[in-house]
């Protein structure tokens, strides 16, 4: 539905789908250009005003809320990427520009709770107090535990209490120990990294309590029990995709597909969960209905 008080939306950075089944988004203000912004110092011009960095819509499309931006008590990210909104209501958001390491939480109506990590200089993958241009996080309501995707500098999945930001543990592809050194660029007739390549782009957990992660610079998803023990990868040679931005599980309770995004080509993949096989492709690049230009997000 059209945006109230001539608002505009730059580039979505975070989507998530809470459960009453609301849309959540995090853009990017920052991103508008000048001709559509024009409208908050020109009374004179149609358009537009940058809409609030968080926005939550019913799953009608109707607006419910918005609020973001720079505040007091916590530091707003340069580059906004990535939301989730946990069972209890809980907005947690991250950003990935060079000096964005930290992941901030508010309430619903944009409260200030919690800030972990801060901004400046990244500490690296070992480090148990700041991150790594996180990209994405869930939370594991029954454990109170935060995973974070670590992101687009740092090179491992984190895990946090959900509490007090807390640190619990860390690990890197195969469940080993993550290095920060410079890897090789991805290569489908090269051997598997060793290492998770930038960016660490999503994590998410199954009803099962495996711990799917998108190793998007290695084209593959890697496979995790809750305490980092390797399970299983399907890599992209096997799925087709190019750039393994975000995946989702299908809402029967098996889960038994996976649906990932793959940012180069823009299709949505469907994959069997069990091992992997490609079953099939939706959508196309472009600028219209049912296309992409920066599949970037999914959310269910």
């Amino acid at each position: 539905k059209p945006l109230k008080d001539n608002w505009i939306v730059g580039q979505i950075a975070g989507l998530h789908v809470d459960t009453r089944d609301h849309v959540w988004i995090l853009h990017r203000p920052n991103t508008l250009l000048a001709d559509e912004k024009a409208a908050k110092s020109d009374q004179s011009t149609l358009c537009c005003i940058a809409a609030p960095a968080v926005m939550e819509f019913d799953p009608e499309g109707v607006f419910v809320r918005g609020w973001g931006g720079p505040g007091q008590g916590y530091d707003w990210p340069k580059n906004e990427h990535g939301i989730y909104v946990d069972p209890e209501g809980n907005v947690w958001i991250a950003g990935n520009d060079n000096a964005d390491h930290m992941i901030l939480k508010f309430t619903r109506d944009g409260k200030f709770l919690m800030q972990i990590g801060k901004p400046g200089k990244s500490e690296g993958s070992a480090s148990r107090t700041q991150l790594g241009r996180p990209a994405n996080m869930e939370v594991d309501t029954a454990a109170n535990e935060l995973y974070i995707a670590d992101g687009y500098g740092n090179k491992r999945i984190l895990v946090l209490d959900a509490k007090t930001g807390a640190y619990k543990r860390h690990w890197g592809a195969y469940g080993g120990e993550p290095s920060d050194d410079k890897m090789p660029a991805y290569s489908p007739s090269a051997p598997p990294s060793k290492q998770f390549a930038n960016a660490v782009h999503c994590v998410r957990l199954s009803k099962d309590g495996l711990v799917y992660v998108c190793d998007r610079g290695n084209n593959r998803i890697q496979v995790f029990q809750k305490n980092g023990t390797f399970v299983t990868e399907f890599i992209g040679v096997q799925i087709t995709a190019t750039d393994t931005v975000d995946l989702v599980f299908s809402p029967d309770p098996a889960q038994r597909y996976i649906l990932l995004g793959d940012g180069r080509s823009s299709y949505i993949h469907i994959l069997s969960r069990s091992d992997g096989k490609h079953l099939g492709s939706f959508a196309r690049h472009g600028r219209q209905a049912g296309e992409f230009r920066s599949l970037h997000n999914l959310g269910t």
